[in-house]
């Protein structure tokens, strides 16, 4: 009986230390690198502002090389235009949720990561018009991480948008993403 007791015990533990390496939660955060691609708004000149990206990650293991990784980030992008008569910095603040498919390289290290991200303006600064800016966001979203320790990564990411950020111009964002995080 104490032997099945003791064996029970190890099963029930063994199951829960692999169910805790399939989930990590995580925070990551860094710098963007945004613009507007597409459209031809006459007189005026896109320029890429830097700005940030904040938020939490979560990582779901689905199998040995593979991995499911949405995350929650405030992100802000946008664009300088240049040729308004001034310099206008047009920085637009988005709730932004990517669902990321997760391909490891190379012995769960470098991973490819690959998906769609939809994202939710919730602040606008330096506005040139407010009632001209999308409310909505779709873009697809790829890149590459790095795993430097167990829970410290590094990552470098493109994500292009597919919808109209702006109402009257036939403009998408365009970011590149560098970042810094830790999975817990």
């Amino acid at each position: 009986m104490k032997r099945t007791i003791v064996t029970l015990i190890l099963l029930v533990l063994g199951t829960g230390f692999s169910q805790a390496q399939m989930l990590k939660f995580g925070v990551k955060g860094g710098v963007n690198f945004a613009n507007y691609t597409g459209g031809d708004v006459s007189g005026v000149d896109f320029k890429t502002i830097t700005s940030y990206h904040a938020g939490a990650v979560m990582e779901l293991k689905v199998f040995e090389n593979f991995a499911i990784q949405p995350e929650l980030l405030y992100s802000t992008q946008g664009a300088e235009l240049e040729g308004l008569g001034e310099q206008v910095k047009n920085e637009l603040g988005y709730l932004s949720l990517p669902v990321l498919a997760k391909f490891y390289l190379t012995s769960n290290k470098l991973s490819l990561e690959l998906g769609p991200q939809a994202s939710v303006l919730v602040s606008e600064r330096n506005e040139v018009d407010s009632n001209d800016t999308n409310t909505f966001d779709f873009g697809l979203a790829g890149g590459l991480s790095y795993k430097i320790t167990n829970g410290l990564f590094v990552s470098g990411r493109y994500v292009a948008g597919l919808t109209e950020a702006k109402k009257d111009a036939d403009v998408k964002n365009s970011v590149i993403q560098f970042s810094v995080g830790y999975m817990f």
